[in-house]
């Protein structure tokens, strides 16, 4: 079963976990329909080979480089997201990721005080979208928490519950807690003036790179040469602002990963995939 850069692996035994196999739908899965004995499922890196998809809704149509397929579509999912946070605070959780595969949505949570990542997997719904499988299955798991605060009377005994339907995971806490990732604080419009990428921020010859690219621009639309005023202004522009960084760089520091949506207790949102940049780690 493999999810957008992750496997769920069967660590007793050999090949993958049947995670889906003979489960009934309409409920998320319980620990013990899962794994059976002394199988574990894991979430382990997958092969990154997988193609392109939206990573709000899973399309692969006309997605092209991008990560989402619209806006607004990355806007609904963050909406349902954000609307179901009480659960997240109910359940006490430090951290929290979600993701999804054409077959299961996954909302890994580390409650505050745990060791263990404790995992819910809901069936993915035909005709319905990644968000809605995930507030059906919040409001499930909603549900079940105030049933058992109403007959125990108790929070803490209500949210004891609900993890326990969760499938226990003794991966790392960096699976659901990220590394700071350190993004270069440039302009995307400057990269594109000077048709760089992103990785050429990376090289010790930067300065070199972009001299070089701003020529070969200035060749194209310099106005003695039959170019646009105004074009070539934008050029020049982002000539100077990438050369002002190249000598002195400067990051915008945050948290989150390439390929889930991370939830943090201590600031109560959720942020979206976080492209990685390795520079400055």
């Amino acid at each position: 079963m493999t999810f957008y850069g992750f496997v769920i692996f069967n660590v007793a035994g050999s090949g993958l976990l049947p995670a889906a196999e003979g489960l009934g739908k309409g409920a998320p899965y319980r620990a013990d329909d899962v794994m059976t004995g002394s199988a574990k499922a894991l979430i382990v890196p997958g092969n990154g080979k997988e193609t392109r998809r939206c990573l709000s809704c899973g399309t692969r149509d006309n997605i092209g480089r991008r990560r989402y397929c619209s806006t607004d579509c990355r806007q609904k999912l963050r909406q349902r997201l954000d609307m179901r946070i009480g659960l997240l605070q109910a359940l006490n959780a430090r951290y929290a990721t979600f993701y999804f595969s054409d077959l299961l949505i996954v909302m890994d949570v580390l409650p505050y005080g745990y060791k263990e990542i404790c995992s819910f997997f809901y069936p993915r719904t035909p005709g319905k979208n990644p968000g809605e499988d995930f507030s059906r299955m919040a409001d499930i798991l909603g549900e079940t928490w105030w049933a058992e605060q109403r007959r125990t009377k108790k929070r803490y005994f209500a949210s004891l519950h609900v993890l326990e339907m969760a499938v226990r995971n003794h991966v790392p806490a960096r699976s659901v807690k990220p590394q700071i990732i350190h993004t270069p604080a440039v302009r995307p419009a400057s990269l594109i003036y000077l048709n760089l990428e992103k990785s050429n921020l990376d090289s010790p010859e930067l300065q070199k790179i972009i001299r070089d690219a701003y020529r070969r621009q200035v060749k194209i639309h310099h106005p003695d040469l039959g170019g646009d005023a105004g074009m070539f202004r934008k050029i020049h522009q982002a000539y100077e602002d990438l050369i002002r960084w190249a000598e002195n760089p400067n990051f915008i520091r945050h948290r989150g990963f390439p390929d889930k949506w991370f939830y943090e207790g201590d600031n109560g949102r959720w942020v979206q995939p976080t492209p990685l940049h390795t520079k400055g780690r």
